[in-house]
């Protein structure tokens, strides 16, 4: 029961930044699942069954509040279920943690590119659909592969290109939805098929059941923040949060956090 209620907590806390800010949720919960010896595979795949629950949720309040711009949404949703699925079955047969530093990197870079947009109050815009398929194809991979990446990969990408911050996140965070799906299916398949053991996902059921629930509370209230919330704030929050992701995510590579 008091893992149950530790992952309440994560829940809540993960899936209120990522349904304000359109991510954080896989890699908060993710490292918290790292931090405490699940193998990688096995944290990603419990994180993706309970963003099922948590990601419906959150997809129905953006939906409410007319965060989503569908133009973006269909072209980001097909290439990240293709990449998360290609990315699903690397993962169960590679070890994640090998690409994790350039993950990390590339989130690091990113929120510097966030804050400086910021700073300078720059003019928005619309990423072009012809561009989204394919980021929506590397940042499904990332999530697979980082049990948490969709987010921040592909968000930070369109607020840094210019898009606005509430049309960005609340896209990224519905469209999400079917990507999870996809992993989750993947992972399902690599488990039915012998690929992977399945690293005893039966032992952090009580994990994965804390993360929804939490995820579940909170989530009605992403689309309400994320349309309350100005501009240039969402877009400080979206540039602060990968930069302290991208650092505690390091610190912990580099072994002096546990």
């Amino acid at each position: 029961m008091d893992t149950f209620l530790l992952f309440l907590l994560v829940g809540v806390v993960a899936q209120t930044a990522d349904g304000a800010l359109g991510m954080a949720y896989g890699l908060i919960a993710n490292s918290v699942l790292l931090a405490l010896g699940v193998p990688p595979a096995t944290a990603s795949a419990s994180v993706h069954v309970a963003k099922l629950f948590t990601g419906s949720a959150s997809a129905a309040s953006h939906l409410y509040h007319r965060n989503i711009l569908w133009s973006l949404f269909w072209p980001l949703a097909i290439g990240g279920v293709l990449g998360g699925v290609v990315g699903a079955f690397v993962l169960t047969g590679v070890d994640g943690d090998v690409i994790r530093p350039f993950i990390l990197a590339y989130l690091f870079a990113m929120g510097v590119w966030v804050l400086a947009r910021a700073a300078r109050q720059s003019r928005t815009r619309e990423l072009p659909p012809r561009l989204s398929g394919p980021l929506g194809l590397v940042g499904g991979f990332l999530d697979a592969i980082g049990g948490g990446g969709w987010g921040p990969t592909v968000t930070s990408t369109l607020v840094g290109a210019g898009a606005e911050p509430r049309h960005a996140i609340g896209t990224v965070n519905t469209s999400e939805l079917l990507v999870t799906a996809a992993i989750s299916a993947a992972f399902l398949v690599a488990l039915l098929t012998g690929r992977w053991d399945g690293g005893a996902l039966h032992d952090h059921a009580w994990a994965v059941g804390g993360l929804i629930v939490g995820g579940l509370i909170a989530a009605p209230f992403a689309g309400w923040i994320t349309k309350r919330l100005p501009q240039r704030v969402l877009t400080y929050a979206v540039g602060t949060l990968l930069i302290l992701l991208a650092a505690f995510q390091g610190l912990q590579i580099a072994g002096l956090f546990a």
